[in-house]
């Protein structure tokens, strides 16, 4: 069929315009279960507390403060460092109080609080999951002898540490200091209500020009490695191996997730591996990190992809690729560079407004991903380019639950049940009852409320019929109703690792 001359303009117009329209609108879809966290850095004093030495109450403002803004972010989840140089940023008998808090390493906060506890509360008051994020190995952050106790585990155990790089850093050869490394951990599980515990890319230090000096623990313990890189892989291996099982001997709820570098192995090393060029985990850092997705030893995976699309030895799009193809079924988040975003004169890409959204939208098309991860708190909140302005008014807009893991606990709680919808003056307030025990015992750890217009049908896979993602009780106000207008409502229970329920029963109500 031939088209006439006049038609044709027409059509192409109609064209492009229900194009753009699929465009806009498939960029503007969130899913409806999305993890956003963000890392909030405690060595250096880089995000929390902003210095040494603070009262405990300006701490803890600070630390309000900062997941206040995180909520207006969007944001579900937090990782914070609790132990960035073989010390604590919590009640313990086992390591010293950080310096990073009172400014003297050893002194504990005056008047006496744990942070630790305190920022699980203020986390999980805001529905963000809390991860611990641990620090194995480095030790020390400099060798300056002034800045480490005389009881510092350095001092009263130095067969246990080597100086490299300027810092003190564990031997990980020794079984007696991947012991005391797996009971530091399991001592804050044990005591605390995390919801994971968590590992950055410092495993092995990253390399100089100097060796790395074990060549007294190899003639040790290396007999039967072919290599020492092997040997190093295994010492590794052991302490993830070991934590994977007692953590959920302790509690089967507590996710162990890492957050290695970039690139496992590159393509030329390994055909396995990656089209990169750069520095790796396993052949570098000594972390197997494809290994011990595809062994099932941690539920989640972290890769820091600070790179821009199109980055010739280490393009985003092409990691993203790999990563999602490498899950081997566990969760994958993206780790964010947002600190180098307007910061970075070697890339001029960075200076791009739009490669952070850029990224976000490759996510969110990619397979097998689940989310993404910010470093560091500071970073986004800083605003560079407007990453957090886009995060509110686009990315994140509407809420989003954090992705279950099946291979955890696949039972939903049973749905609350009479639910009223009544008329106030402040608004529409909503009440209901708990649910019974579902049949693995859990009841509801939270709830969803979804609310559409009169004439629309609540969508429960469309956040945007999202009213409130409810950690309040068993009741909520809903202010937003707009007068003379007329909603429904239902309400979902949600448990802890975030099985959500079957809904409620529909209610409608007018606003005044």
């Amino acid at each position: 069929m031939k088209l006439s001359p006049r038609i044709l303009p027409s059509l192409l117009i109609l064209s492009f315009c229900l194009s753009f329209f699929a465009i806009k609108t498939k960029a503007q879809t969130a899913p409806k279960r999305e993890f956003r966290g963000v890392w909030i850095a405690t060595v250096a004093n880089i995000d929390w507390p902003s210095q040494q030495g603070l009262s405990p109450v300006t701490q803890m403002e600070e630390f309000k403060y900062i997941l206040d803004e995180h909520q207006k972010n969007g944001i579900n989840a937090l990782v914070v460092q609790v132990r960035p140089t073989t010390d604590a940023l919590y009640r313990s008998n086992k390591e010293l109080w950080s310096h990073w808090l009172s400014g003297k390493q050893g002194q504990a906060p005056n008047p006496p609080y744990d942070p630790l506890a305190f920022q699980i509360e203020e986390a999980h008051k805001r529905g963000m999951e809390f991860h611990a994020w641990f620090n194995p190995y480095r030790a020390t952050h400099d060798t300056i002898s002034a800045n480490i106790a005389a009881n510092h585990i350095t001092k009263t155990r130095p067969e246990w540490f080597v100086t490299y790089a300027g810092k003190k850093y564990f031997k990980p050869g020794l079984p007696e200091v991947r012991e005391y490394i797996v009971d530091i951990i399991l001592d804050v599980v044990q005591r605390y209500d995390v919801d994971a515990i968590h590992f950055d890319d410092y495993f092995y230090p990253y390399p100089t020009r100097d060796t790395f000096p074990d060549d007294d623990d190899f003639a040790r313990y290396g007999a039967g490695f072919a290599t020492k890189d092997d040997w190093r892989r295994h010492n590794v291996d052991e302490v993830i191996r070991v934590l994977s099982t007692e953590i959920k001997k302790i509690k089967p709820h507590v996710k162990f997730g890492i957050s290695p570098f970039a690139i496992w192995r590159n393509k030329k090393e390994d055909p396995l591996g990656s089209d990169t060029n750069g520095l790796t985990n396993y052949g570098q850092l000594y972390a197997d990190i494809r290994g011990w997705l595809e062994k099932g030893w941690i539920d989640y995976n972290v890769p820091q992809l600070y790179f821009t699309i199109g980055y010739q030895v280490a393009d985003y799009a092409k990691l993203l690729d790999w990563w999602s193809k490498n899950n081997f079924g566990k969760h994958l988040y993206i780790g964010q560079g947002t600190y180098r975003v307007n910061t970075d004169a070697k890339v001029k890409e960075w200076y791009n407004p739009l490669e952070t959204g850029n990224q976000l939208r490759l996510n969110r098309q990619t397979p097998n991903v689940h989310g993404s991860v910010f470093f560091s708190s500071k970073s986004v909140m800083s605003n560079p380019l407007g990453v957090q302005d886009s995060l509110r008014q686009n990315f994140y807009k509407y809420p989003a639950l954090v992705p279950t893991m099946p291979w955890l606990d696949d039972v939903a709680p049973l749905a609350p049940k009479s639910v009223k919808a009544t008329n106030t003056l402040d608004g529409i307030h909503l009440a209901w009852k708990a649910p019974a025990p579902a049949p693995d015992g859990e009841t509801a750890r939270y709830y969803v409320v979804y609310r559409a217009p009169k004439g629309t049908d609540i969508d429960m896979e469309n956040p945007a019929h999202i009213l409130k993602i409810h950690h309040g009780g068993t009741s909520y106000l809903d202010t937003s109703a707009i007068s003379g207008q007329k909603y429904t409502y239902l309400v979902t229970a949600v448990d802890r690792l975030h099985n959500e329920s079957r809904p409620s029963e529909t209610v409608r109500a007018k606003r005044r």
